[in-house]
């Protein structure tokens, strides 16, 4: 199913292309240097997608290692226990039977912990990359906050604490276009993360970041609607 879920190695390429872009167009920006760290980060995230995909070896050892000594304690219970043919005594009988369902109890207790301890761990690896996804947005977002469409047209003239702004017309045009895709590329680096670990909590997550990433681009898509245009 090659169109049916996400490349990690895709959405790099078009990070990388994205950072080159802003680099040619606007060589001195700060938009630039998130680029680059949005691309390491994307990097990292393929990583751990790519990880979270495969079982945890020693967690799943553990859980076999639970299975084999209570499968041995087990044996040992039952070696103690004694009788001639079908006659036991109801007495031995209790004694034996206490310890086994002991067991069966604390075997059946490990192995559903250590069980939900893997999708603990790839639950808490991918929130925690979720949560660095969350954190460029705002970042990206700040980068436009004080991008005035209606800057070289107003009325008003600047103050002494006024932000500086150097570009206009097309090139804020761009530089607004560049912000909106990489918030699009955002999401989609969550995304990747969703798609490689199968949790409710994980999906809700990265749900959020898309969502945010959405709202973050579409006030920057209203700047670009109500520019003036030439004409």
């Amino acid at each position: 199913m090659p169109y049916r879920t996400l490349k990690s190695d895709c959405v790099i390429e078009t990070i990388d292309k994205l950072g080159l872009r802003i680099g040619e167009r606007f060589p001195d920006s700060g938009l630039r240097r998130v680029a680059i760290d949005l691309g390491a980060i994307a990097r990292r995230c393929a990583s751990e997608a790519d990880r979270l995909t495969r079982p945890q070896r020693w967690i799943r050892a553990s859980v076999l290692g639970v299975w084999i000594a209570g499968a041995s304690a087990a044996a040992f219970v039952a070696t103690g226990l004694h009788y001639d043919g079908l006659d036991m005594k109801a007495t031995t009988f209790v004694q034996v039977l206490e310890p086994a369902m002991n067991i069966a109890v604390l075997v059946g207790i490990g192995v559903v912990t250590l069980g939900r301890m893997e999708t603990r761990w790839k639950r808490a690896r991918a929130l925690d990359y979720l949560h660095e996804l969350r954190s460029i947005a705002h970042v990206v977002d700040m980068h436009q906050l004080t991008k005035d469409p209606y800057r070289d047209v107003a009325a008003l003239p600047d103050t002494a604490h006024s932000p500086k702004q150097e570009l206009f017309g097309p090139a804020l045009e761009r530089y607004l276009d560049y912000c909106s895709e990489m918030l699009s590329l955002v999401a989609k680096l969550a995304a990747l993360l969703a798609q490689s670990c199968r949790d409710g909590e994980v999906a809700a997550a990265a749900s959020d970041v898309e969502t945010l990433t959405t709202g973050l681009s579409r006030k920057i898509w209203q700047k670009i609607a109500m520019m003036p245009r030439a004409g």
